[in-house]
């Protein structure tokens, strides 16, 4: 090439080359902004190679050699280069190369956006391992240095940084993990802007909670809601300097207009009412110790849950169903959703918070309930509750059979429990179908190795509580004959008669889902209302503490200030 074509050439390829300067990216055809005021302008070294005077054939070669090289660290990556004889993917001279170098540095430098961690991807680390190219091997190291940045980051956008079940071995979630290979073979055929954007989740959910971010962001940049209220309760009628510092935090909320009362009044109670209703709390207007404890949480807590937020919902990236089930275990709820609406809920109540019995986090698909169903006691339940009671006394839980393994019932009379331990007791139990049974009237049944279902339960009195968290793990409904109605609707003319004919004959009757329902036990204290307004719950098992920990150790930060 003579040099009035090279010089040509280099003033071309400085026209078009990516620069990055006062955080602005200047594209052919293209503009993006970034947060950053660092001079990226090395972008420039893809073209060096072009330009010195080693002969084409072993400028390639070099570079293909040391593509090979670099990714056989990586199989995934190795395979993709092979796929396409080693061709670049990031550092060629075309528009294409330069649109997917621009977005996957807008992409990482931005990734924070997204509350995921900046320094996971060292944006600056890559311009350095850029701007240093000097040969066709450097640019070969560059180009999957670029590829492993980029399925790290695709990879973490759409179904999390995080493994669920490493945080908490009750999140038994399957991550709907993508075919690394396809992230580069999707990128190679697809327009840069428009895969980089098509990433994330695309649910509402996801949507709403990123502006969630960006607005307690701002409030925590601005100092929180102030001081907290220095007292476990409060009612109406009280009065003195707890009284205001409550008044104040609630205005400081947006739950209570500009007010100079010193006295717990109505229109405080109004707002404590209001407040509890978005919190998921009894709506009674007294502040009592739960509601007081979420009146006082930090706006940078609040924040945390909704990273943690952002990060399930990545884990939750797939598709979940026309019509499904969605049980809240912090929000102690029980929807049935058709067509991304609430068509049904109901209260819950779920797994106690004692080493055993937290309810797990996982997906399924319902199949059918039972009508009238018998309670076959689970072993855990038969060894270490039961079988000790019937050590003691041969007549103890009579409203419970025993039975061997033919299902004969056994006389309490002539068997010697003591001689059993938990591990050779030979026995089963059940307890018959009545209104006495722990299952209630009806289960509803997804079957799974967690053995956890949703059933009615005698024990109304429960979901009169803030924190219903009772259970030995399994789902107990508030109205469960209406949620059971909801679900023959789609099958029956008259699902409420049908079904209380069933029930009506005190038989146990399983009744098959014409259509099987996907079920979703998920664990969210930052949820988006029908409004699309965001509100907060308790974080009860301690899960998204865990969460929030391991995010904050992958190098998350919430920014602002503590307040």
């Amino acid at each position: 090439m003579n040099r009035q074509a090279l010089g040509n050439l280099r003033t071309l390829e400085e026209q078009k080359v990516t620069v990055f300067k006062f955080g602005v990216f200047q594209m052919t055809g293209d503009s993006i902004l970034p947060r950053f005021g660092v001079v990226f302008s090395a972008i420039a070294f893809v073209f060096i190679s072009f330009f010195t005077p080693t002969p084409a054939s072993a400028q390639v070669t070099a570079f293909k050699q040391a593509v090979a090289e670099a990714a056989a660290r990586d199989e995934d990556i190795a395979a993709f280069y092979r796929s396409t004889n080693y061709a670049p993917l990031w550092t060629g001279p075309s528009d294409q190369h330069r649109a997917r170098r621009a977005q996957l540095m807008a992409a990482i430098s931005t990734a924070d956006d997204h509350g995921l961690s900046i320094a996971r991807y060292d944006p600056q680390g890559l311009m350095g391992t850029l701007s240093a190219v000097q040969s066709p091997r450097d640019r070969g190291f560059a180009e999957v240095e670029m590829s492993r940045v980029f399925l790290q980051y695709a990879r973490d956008i759409q179904t999390g940084m995080l493994i669920p079940n490493r945080v908490d071995s009750r999140i038994v979630r399957d991550v709907p993990y993508r075919d690394r290979t396809a992230y580069l073979t999707g990128l190679a055929e697809a327009k840069p802007a428009a895969f980089f954007r098509a990433l994330p989740p695309r649910s509402l959910e996801y949507n709403a909670l990123l502006k969630e971010k960006i607005a307690m962001q701002r409030l925590l940049d601005a100092g929180g809601w102030g001081p907290t209220v220095p007292a476990k309760s409060l009612e109406p009628g009280d009065s003195g300097t707890a009284v205001i510092a409550l008044r104040n935090r609630l205005m400081a909320m947006d739950y209570l207009g500009r007010s100079n009362t010193q006295t717990y009044d109505k229109a405080i109670t109004d707002a404590v009412h209001e407040f509890q209703v978005a919190h998921g709390l009894n709506a009674d207007g007294v502040a009592g110790a739960a509601t007081m404890a979420q009146i006082n949480t930090t706006v940078a807590k609040r924040l945390q849950s909704v990273f943690v937020a952002l990060e399930r919902e990545r884990w939750f990236n797939t598709e979940r169903g026309k019509r499904h089930i969605l049980v809240n275990i912090p929000d102690f709820t029980a929807k049935v959703v058709d067509d991304g609406k609430v068509t049904f809920q109901t209260r819950s109540v779920v797994g106690a918070r004692t080493e055993d019995r937290p309810t797990p986090e996982f997906s399924d698909v319902m199949e059918h309930m039972v009508i009238n169903p018998s309670w076959y006691v689970p072993r855990s339940i038969v060894t270490k509750e039961y079988l000790p009671a019937l050590r003691r006394n041969p007549n103890a839980v009579r409203h419970i059979q025993i039975t061997d393994r033919r299902g004969r019932v056994v006389n309490r009379g002539a068997a010697n429990f003591s001689k059993y331990s938990a591990r050779n007791f030979p026995y089963a139990m059940r307890q018959p179908p009545g209104p006495r049974n722990a299952l209630g009237l009806v289960k509803f049944m997804f079957p799974n190795k967690h053995n956890i279902y949703l059933h009615d339960t005698p024990q109304k009195s429960l979901f009169s509580r803030d924190v219903r968290a009772f259970s030995h793990g399994c789902v107990r409904l508030n109205d469960p004959f209406d949620f059971a109605y909801t679900l023959l609707a789609a099958q029956e003319d008259d699902p409420k008669g049908y079904f209380q004919r069933v029930l009506k004959s005190g038989r146990e009757t399983k009744v098959l889902l014409d259509q099987p329902v996907p079920v979703h036990i998920i664990y969210r204290t930052a949820v988006t209302n029908a409004r699309g307004h965001t509100e907060y719950r308790a974080d009860i098992y301690g899960r998204d503490a865990r969460i929030w920990d391991a995010l904050s150790k992958a190098g998350v930060v919430l920014g602002g200030v503590q307040g």
